[in-house]
């Protein structure tokens, strides 16, 4: 499956399939320098598929941690000057071979080194089918998380269904949070049919037709980027269970899906106090719960230093925090929260865990 953003000019295409990996040839050829930025566990487990690229291009390879401990300020200074001490020059291909952390960090990489050299994303991760396209990249401050960053396209992303084999569960529900997430962007059927196919952790587990959510994740993420790149409003949707997720991620250093997962249950409880909605709460938790994501750690969230980083999201204005709200599901809407309606929100959410 190929999909192909539509932008005036510079546009890429997005491979989705098995064996995917083989179409890398056709976008490296040329360039003075490939640089290979592989995550560690990737690289432990699949170095034998990477290898033509060390082989055939005589690529320099990069050997990253795994997870977002990569996007510091401290390595990617130190990661930026061990590139620019092998003289590379403006002809030169970074590509990003992990998961979403991966993806970020050597997006901004390829931004800012020699002021933006061309790079590739080739996602191995369920979340990564989310953070490799639309061109956001970035690393994370100590205020809070990716802001530090910037809008740079890649030139493809080859997303190889194969990697899929060896993610561990946890890596699978940090994913499904995304695809999941697509859905509610989209229509109540597009929720029924996916909490159908997907019905509790065995289910999910099995991974049976994943190929087509996949796709239709990315198909609806570039529906909205194509007509907002920069997130000045409907890119705004994408962040869905973002704002609080951000800030419990952050503080509690869980995967960034089942952050937003939690950040999707507020948003319902936030809805029904703000847009009126009646969502069924306690469904949403039972579905999350069958899916075995951990939720216990909701019972030790404290508002305040949630609240603080939340304050920082990128979306907010003069008026405070601003968040994603579905009125209605396939509704989405940016409207500003009073803080009082974030505290009630907040304390009934961790009531559903203090039973």
């Amino acid at each position: 499956m190929i999909l192909e953003t539509t932008y005036n000019s510079n546009n890429y295409p997005i491979i989705v399939e098995h064996n995917a990996l083989e179409q890398l040839h056709q976008f490296i050829q040329g360039y003075k320098d490939i640089v290979l930025v592989v995550d560690a566990t990737v690289n432990n487990t699949w170095s034998s598929a990477l290898a033509f690229l060390t082989s055939e291009y005589d690529a320099h390879k990069v050997i990253i941690p795994s997870g977002e401990s990569t996007k510091s300020l401290t390595f990617y200074a130190e990661t930026i000057e061990a590139l620019l001490s092998r003289q590379l020059t403006r002809d030169t291909c970074l590509i990003a071979i992990g998961g979403g952390a991966t993806g970020d960090f050597t997006g901004f990489l390829a931004a800012t080194l020699l002021r933006g050299v061309d790079f590739i994303q080739v996602p191995t991760t369920i979340l990564a089918h989310d953070s490799s396209v639309g061109g956001k990249v970035g690393i994370n401050s100590q205020h809070g998380k990716n802001l530090i960053g910037a809008f740079y396209r890649p030139k493809a992303v080859i997303y190889d269904l194969n990697f899929l084999s060896t993610l561990p569960f946890s890596e699978v529900l940090s994913g499904y949070a995304e695809v999941y997430k697509h859905a509610l962007l989209n229509n109540e059927a597009a929720v029924r049919e996916i909490e159908q196919q997907y019905s509790d952790a065995t289910e999910l587990k099995a991974l049976d037709e994943i190929e087509y959510y996949l796709y239709k994740g990315i198909e609806t993420k570039l529906n909205i980027i194509l007509q907002d790149e920069k997130e000045s409003n409907v890119r705004k949707y994408l962040n869905l269970g973002h704002t609080f997720g951000h800030a419990v991620e952050y503080t509690f250093k869980i995967p960034h899906g089942h952050a937003v997962m939690i950040g999707i249950i507020y948003q319902f409880i936030v809805s029904n106090q703000v847009l009126n909605q009646d969502f069924d709460i306690e469904h949403y938790i039972q579905y999350l719960q069958d899916l075995n994501y951990p939720l216990d750690i909701i019972s030790q969230f404290e508002f305040d230093a949630l609240y603080a980083l939340m304050l920082k999201d990128k979306k907010n204005n003069q008026q405070g925090v601003q968040m994603v709200l579905l009125d209605g599901i396939g509704n989405p809407i940016v409207k500003h929260v009073d803080k009082s309606i974030l505290l009630q929100s907040f304390e009934l959410l961790v009531a559903h865990f203090k039973k």
